[in-house]
């Protein structure tokens, strides 16, 4: 099946703007009239509106700093639905000796109060800090006495000694906005590629070179006003990969002597194994040598070394939840402690197997969270997670040892984003990546109709393949939160709810279940759909405007409901449901519903197979058409009658 991939990348230079005069860098004065307002213009059901929002960064290169200042005035709505915007958190950070800081520091809580505009200001010694990373710490302010109503405003500046990393900024959020304004001045001696991606153009624009701050500068200026909440589509895994935002990154510096930094996948994959935390951590072959099992020497293949290798790396090392491309305390150390992040980890098992004679190199890729890697503009800066790839048999594979469950080419679902990055000594190759894995779920419910009319039971959620892994990471995220959405999810009351992986790195919950609701009685007759609490009571592919994004499951996927029901003694079944089968003609997409009855027992089996991970929006209308004879189909009740 032909895929379709739409990358949206332009120069600024290309984008056609009005041509209106804009004051940049001129945030207009706090309106009164603004804490009267019920409902956003621009979307009266919004829970929060951007009044103002300006970024606006500076590189200063007589103190070797890049300032970063930010200016937010926001309305709020309805707080209950405006979480985001209650706590304010700075990252701030750090690489050996250099730190940013947090500078100019304001911000309020504005009220009306019988008439009267009341505010309060958040105090910079409230801040709290938490360190996320050994790189990142996160300093955190929450908005005091916030109603629907009030407005938010801050501004502040972080110095930098990061000067050439300009940080990505989101254009279309899920806020609306009337005005947003992005600012980017750099000094004639430091050049950018500018990437804007996304379809909306600013309405104001100016790029030139200025004299500013005393010096000649290049500045970048881009203002947009009436800006509409991005509207998400439902299986879209990173939406911000289509939202309008904008990045710098540094092409090159001129100090008496120019020097390129944009440059070719080979050139960036030379530097990295020039760089001491990637490249000089993969020339240390004697701890790889060390540290090799000795059954690996008497096995005959390239796979059962490889499976082996992998094997010991995956159960002997536990990742600390770090990503990045580098390591942080470096190889040698993880061996001690036998915990790394992903850098150390997959390059170690990188160094193992090539110690076994086996061809590999580092993968890096860009997880789904972190957003596409940009094509047009070769870097690692959006880069964040090493794989490890290795060749047999003229095709590649990929290994991820810091999932307990994930096996050759099995990965977790985040760590399939289309592109990565082959790094070998001689050369860069960007290859695309496709998961042809099928991820597995098996819903499996086994009940009994008692005599009183209530329903009691077992049942069972299994996930295979890229969806274990998934399930398992939400379950260590907040284990009683998971167990709960069970609960939550369904009609039913669930008792004993039991969760694990298998043996064979599945993923399962097991519990008990009763209801007196999923049955109906009509005189002498019990009336009750056998799918019990796994019908599909909607379409999911229920969007309305036509679609515009990549339908995007992650995985190829199987999906089988199953229901064993006991009918109780003296009672039949009037008619059984009707049974169906549909397919598209290129098989991509499948489903089933069968019926077969054995004595007592009723059982229903509902399958639906996607058989690729990803699908161009054209597919969105065979998608809606089979959802929804599914859900016909698993709409049917059955009649019990007293014989």
């Amino acid at each position: 099946m032909k895929k379709i991939i739409v990358l949206v990348l332009c120069s600024a230079n290309t984008i056609l703007i009005s041509a209106q005069k804009y004051q940049f860098l001129n945030p207009p004065k706090f309106n009164d009239a603004d804490l009267s307002k019920t409902k956003s213009l621009l979307d009266e059901n919004a829970s929060a509106e951007i009044l103002y929002k300006s970024v606006h960064f500076m590189v200063d290169t007589s103190n070797g700093t890049l300032s970063k200042k930010y200016f937010y005035r926001v309305k709020i709505y309805d707080k209950d639905k405006a979480e985001d915007w209650l706590n304010l958190e700075i990252p701030l950070y750090s690489f050996n000796s250099n730190r940013e800081s947090l500078g100019k520091f304001k911000a309020f809580t504005y009220n009306l109060e019988n008439g009267n505009v009341v505010p309060v200001k958040v105090e910079k010694s409230s801040q709290y800090k938490s360190k996320e990373s050994k790189y990142v710490t996160i300093t955190k302010f929450a908005f005091p006495n916030v109603k629907n109503g009030s407005v938010l405003e801050y501004q502040y500046e972080v110095n930098s000694p990061f000067l050439y990393v300009i940080p990505e900024i989101l254009i279309e959020t899920d806020t609306p906005s009337l005005n947003t304004e992005y600012v980017l001045d750099a000094p004639l001696n430091i050049a950018y590629n500018i990437n804007y991606t996304g379809d909306v153009p600013p309405k104001y624009r100016e790029i030139e070179d200025r004299n500013l701050y005393g010096s000649q500068y290049k500045t970048y200026r881009f203002a947009y006003e009436n800006l509409k909440g991005f509207k998400t589509e439902k299986l879209v895994r990173n939406d911000k990969n289509f939202r309008t935002k904008i990045s710098a990154e540094l092409h090159s510096t001129n100090f008496g002597e120019l020097k390129l930094y944009s440059s070719s996948w080979d050139q960036i994959s030379k530097r990295l194994y020039q760089n001491e935390d990637f490249g000089e951590e993969l020339k240390r072959s004697k701890l790889a040598k060390d540290n090799m099992p000795a059954a690996v020497s008497g096995l005959k293949t390239d796979a059962e070394k490889a499976d082996a290798i992998f094997a010991y790396v995956q159960k002997t090392f536990t990742w600390n939840k770090d990503r990045g491309i580098y390591t942080e305390e470096g190889i040698k150390k993880m061996l001690e402690t036998k915990v790394g992040n992903a850098a150390e980890i997959n390059l170690f098992l990188v160094m193992m197997l090539r110690e076994a004679g086996i061809k590999a190199d580092p993968l890096i890729i860009s997880t789904v969270n972190n957003g596409l890697i940009n094509l047009v503009s070769p870097n690692v800066t959006n880069m964040n997670f090493v794989l490890a790839a290795l060749e047999m048999e003229g095709k590649l594979h990929i290994y991820d040892a810091t999932s307990k469950q994930s096996s050759l080419d099995e990965i977790p679902i985040q760590n399939w984003n289309q592109y990565g990055l082959l790094v070998t000594k001689t050369k860069g190759q960007l290859i695309q990546m496709t998961n042809t894995k099928t991820s597995n779920t098996y819903l499996t419910a086994e009940a009994k109709i008692n005599g009183d009319g209530s329903i009691s039971g077992t049942y069972s959620d299994r996930d295979t393949g890229a969806f274990a892994m998934l399930a398992k990471d939400k379950y260590d995220e907040n284990a009683e939160k998971y167990k709960k959405a069970y609960k939550d999810n369904y009609a039913v009351d669930f008792t004993g709810v039991e969760s694990k992986i298998l043996e064979n790195g599945e993923f399962e919950s097991t519990m008990k279940f009763s209801s007196t609701s999923l049955i109906d009685r009509v005189g002498k007759k019990m009336i009750i759909n056998p799918m019990l609490f796994l019908w599909k009571n909607a379409n999911e592919f229920d969007q309305t405007e036509a679609r515009k994004y990549t339908i995007d499951f992650g995985a190829p996927i199987t999906r089988v409901k199953k229901v064993i029901l006991e009918i109780p003694e003296g009672y039949t079944i009037e008619e059984l449901p009707k049974e169906k089968k549909i397919i598209t003609e290129d098989k991509e997409i499948e489903y089933s519903y069968f019926v077969k009855q054995k004595g007592n027992k009723l059982e229903i089996t509902s399958t639906t197979k996607v058989a690729s991970a990803d699908y161009p929006k054209e597919y969105y209308v065979a998608f809606k058409q089979i959802w929804g004879v599914a859900s016909k189909f698993e709409n049917q009740v059955i009649s019990l009658i007293q014989k």
